[in-house]
């Protein structure tokens, strides 16, 4: 799968290093192209508390999508073992938010767009992804 250096426009709205954890601000930023900023500020209202650039919780950045008029399609349930991989064969084309062990990440016509590739070789498995209704 090719991979494209994507920060979501954190440096462009004036973020310093690197953020630990703030991979659902940047997904989110890239998938939908709203502003970093925008985003950050969104995710830190929903939470009721400055978490964006730090794990964000599934159920805040959940409801985010949500409202956004995305939905969760997973690939994958507790005991069935790995089903789909992080790789242009086994997902559909367009826009998707994927979630991965501990990361989200997003794959733009079968692009990882992100600040690193985190598909290991295509053998990172894909627990679902959040697809646009």
């Amino acid at each position: 799968m090719q991979f494209q250096f994507n920060d979501g426009g954190r440096a462009e709205a004036g973020f310093k290093g690197k953020a630990q954890g703030d991979c659902a601000c940047r997904a989110i930023a890239i998938a939908t192209g709203r502003p970093y900023r925008e985003i950050y500020d969104l995710i830190n209202q929903v939470a009721g508390e400055p978490v964006a650039r730090k794990k964000v919780k599934r159920k805040v950045y959940e409801k985010i999508l949500k409202d956004m008029g995305w939905h969760w399609v997973p690939t994958m349930k507790v005991g069935q073992g790995c089903r789909v991989h992080l790789c242009r064969e086994e997902l559909p084309t367009g826009r998707l938010i994927v979630a991965v062990s501990k990361h989200l990440t997003v794959i733009i016509d079968g692009v990882i767009h992100d600040i690193f590739d985190p598909s290991r070789n295509g053998s990172r498995c894909v627990y679902g992804f959040y697809v646009q209704s």
